[in-house]
């Protein structure tokens, strides 16, 4: 009960805001679930990319005749 001994859940200014946070906390919260789906997709296809470059980069040095050796000799510094 407050000064004026009502309850304050009854008040219906109260009411109204504490459903207006509620509302709100619920949308923040949807909208920081669906960002972090996206963020996730997005990282896994930057992952996807980057081994199709390395995968590219490879297949370039064969082609020009750089040895497996060498690509390893070329990792270690």
């Amino acid at each position: 009960m407050n000064e004026r001994g009502q309850q304050i859940s009854e008040d219906p200014s109260t009411k109204e805001l504490n459903n207006f946070v509620q509302t709100l906390l619920k949308q923040m919260q949807d909208r920081f679930d669906e960002m972090q789906g996206t963020i996730v997709s997005r990282i896994d296809d930057m992952g996807k990319r980057i081994d199709d470059i390395e995968k590219s980069v490879t297949e370039l040095m064969n082609d020009l005749g750089f040895s497996d050796d060498e690509n390893e000799k070329g990792k270690q510094f």
